[in-house]
């Protein structure tokens, strides 16, 4: 042989399956006319597979000059259909294969293929007359077998089958009978599987209208049985050089129980169109992408004529996505409903609604490739952001009497820092007024634990203000920017730490008052409204104080409010009205806890599929 063999056969089935030893011995059989297949497995024991032993005889014409010259050869084939590599499977997993072949009546010719196989060491000689070819491979090469199955007659059968359907099928209509026997002899115990013409359907034919080929034509051949429910099985495939390539266009949720589906997908235009292990089909995407929409509407068709009730259940499938993704209506594709999975049908949809998205997003010069990988870095994005707001939570529920005001401080925002809308994306992280309410990310600036005169300063743009500590744990402005000349909301919060006394408590009311003197003597004819917030840790004697002037709200948590006049001028004499909210820390925490889980179960439900 003209090839090293362990070079080749790492670089050509360096992803295999121990099946394909038997499928690739059954096809060489077949090729040589055989219509009696022997495999006769040994092994000690399951866990002892170094002594598993596999032997596959044939009747067919043997290793002809011709097809000995051909099998020493790589790639020494005369059609497409043939990849003149097949035997190199058994090298994958045996170190010794040794043939014995009788050929032209007369002839006997005995060889050992290995990696160091030389055709010059083939041995002829004369003998009486007889038929076919045994192949014994010995010397299993891996530490452990991948799966007992694949020693078991009634799998090997199964598979066998699948893997042959379309040429069993031809051979079957030309009148010839196929008897391919499996024998085991394992753990002392012998098992017998014979596969006839009897297990091999009868299809019924239909033509597919397919605009892939001028030429060629495509007929898609199909049986289907009524089996009990634990028989259920359905195979789709494309007929490849007589053997078959199964396709995905049917999820294994969605087969319907009781039945025995094949459908078999025939035309001259897949010929050689193949890897060289004929395990994946080698033809470009958009035509692949073609077979598989043509072939799954057919089989969809044929499946709802020949089972009714499938149609029945495709749906209500598609009414329950509509209801749970409403957002979605429009975007499902009615004719994969039932066929593809559930989660592939809602993946396309959400494809499809991203895309229909794309000029919301500011993304349509981006190419398809460019927008996905940006939507996956966008749903990273938002991912990370919500998980860091649930732990922003989770820490706020741990806090106790031992952290200190500046501790908490810092839990809502970074101290001693202004935060700018136009900055919003970099401050994500170090500015959690969300806390508070959602309606507050729409903020023109947030002021943590800064001067009130800087907050002055931004409301009027003045930069003759004259210094003022004063500092309000939290301000706020939202809704508008007050260089537009719209009105404007202000909101202050005053933060205090757990466990102090009810007099620190309460002096929080009289710091709302301050921040709301200075406000409204300013600004009462351009801010619309000020929300003043005292956010304390509540407990029976801050409560019983609250419950003489303050009104309780309410509500899921705890809080307390009430209206007073606050005079921002004495010449003239100016009252204003204003309202302060005393809140309670764990009715913020609960709150915020609140509006945050219907993202974090969404998330959830995500890595549940």
């Amino acid at each position: 042989m003209k090839v090293k063999l362990g070079q080749a056969v790492k670089k050509f089935f360096g992803n295999s399956s121990f099946e394909m030893v038997y499928f690739e011995a059954i096809a060489n059989s077949l090729d040589a006319g055989s219509n009696a297949i022997d495999i006769c497995i040994t092994a000690k024991a399951y866990n002892q597979p170094e002594t598993i032993e596999v032997r596959i005889s044939d009747n067919g014409e043997g290793f002809t000059e011709e097809r000995y010259r051909k099998f020493s050869n790589l790639f020494d084939v005369d059609e497409d259909s043939h990849k003149g590599l097949g035997r190199l499977i058994f090298l994958c997993y045996f170190d010794k294969i040794d043939v014995i072949s009788y050929f032209e009546q007369t002839k006997k010719r005995e060889f050992c293929f290995t990696e160091s196989f030389d055709e010059k060491d083939s041995k002829t000689t004369k003998v009486e007359p007889n038929i076919g070819t045994t192949f014994k491979m010995s010397g299993y090469t891996l530490s452990k077998l991948r799966s007992n199955t694949f020693i078991q007659p009634i799998y090997l059968k199964q598979k066998i089958l699948e893997e042959f359907y379309s040429r069993l099928f031809q051979l079957k209509k030309k009148g010839q009978e196929i008897r391919i026997s499996i024998t085991a002899e394992i753990d002392d115990r012998k098992i017998v599987e014979v596969l006839t013409n009897d297990d091999i359907p009868v299809f019924e034919v239909v033509e597919l209208d397919c605009q892939i080929s001028l030429i060629d034509k495509f007929f898609l051949h199909y049986s289907i049985e009524e089996v009990p429910p634990s028989q259920t099985s359905l195979i789709a495939a494309v007929s490849v050089d007589n053997r078959t390539v199964k396709v995905d266009i049917i999820a294994d949720e969605n087969k319907p129980d009781g039945y025995r589906m094949v459908f078999l997908l025939y035309s001259d235009w897949f010929i050689g169109k193949v890897d060289s292990s004929r395990q994946s089909l080698v033809i470009p995407d958009i035509d692949l992408q073609k077979i598989h929409y043509h072939f799954r509407k057919k089989v969809a068709s044929i499946i709802e004529e020949k089972i009714p009730q499938v149609k029945d259940r495709n749906r209500e499938t598609s009414n329950n996505l509509v209801n749970r993704f409403p957002h979605l209506a429009g975007y499902f594709n009615a004719e994969t409903i039932g066929y593809i999975s559930k989660a592939d049908v809602l993946k396309k949809a959400q494809e499809q609604f991203f895309k229909a998205q794309k000029e919301l997003l500011e993304a349509n010069q981006l190419t398809d490739e460019q927008y996905e990988k940006s939507l996956e870095f966008s749903a990273r994005a938002l991912t990370e952001y919500i998980l860091f707001r649930q732990m922003t939570i989770e820490k706020l529920k741990k806090t106790s009497r031992a952290n200190s005001e500046a501790e908490l401080h810092r839990l809502f925002a970074t101290m001693k820092t202004q935060f700018h809308k136009a900055n919003i994306e970099n401050d994500l992280y170090r500015n959690n007024a969300w806390l508070l309410d959602d309606k507050y990310m729409t903020y023109e600036t947030v002021l943590s634990d800064v001067e009130m005169g800087n907050l002055i300063e931004f409301i009027t743009s003045d930069d003759q203000m004259p210094r003022d500590d004063n500092r309000p744990d939290i301000a706020l402005v939202f809704s508008n920017n007050p260089e537009t000349g719209n009105f404007f909301d202000v909101v202050i919060v005053e933060l205090k730490k757990r466990g102090i006394s009810l007099e620190e408590n309460m002096k929080t009311v009289t710091q709302l008052e301050k921040r709301a003197r200075k406000l409204m003597k300013y600004y009462k004819d351009r801010i619309q409204r000020i929300w003043y917030y005292g956010i304390i840790e509540f407990n029976e004697d801050v409560e019983l104080h609250l419950s003489g002037e303050f009104q309780e709200l309410y509500s899921s948590g705890k809080m307390y409010y009430k209206e007073t006049n606050v005079v921002i001028s004495k010449n003239p004499d100016i009252k204003l009205p204003i309202g302060i909210f005393i809140w309670d820390i764990d009715a913020v925490v609960t709150d915020a806890d609140a509006r945050n889980s219907a993202f974090l179960r969404l998330i959830k439900s995500k890595f549940l599929q």
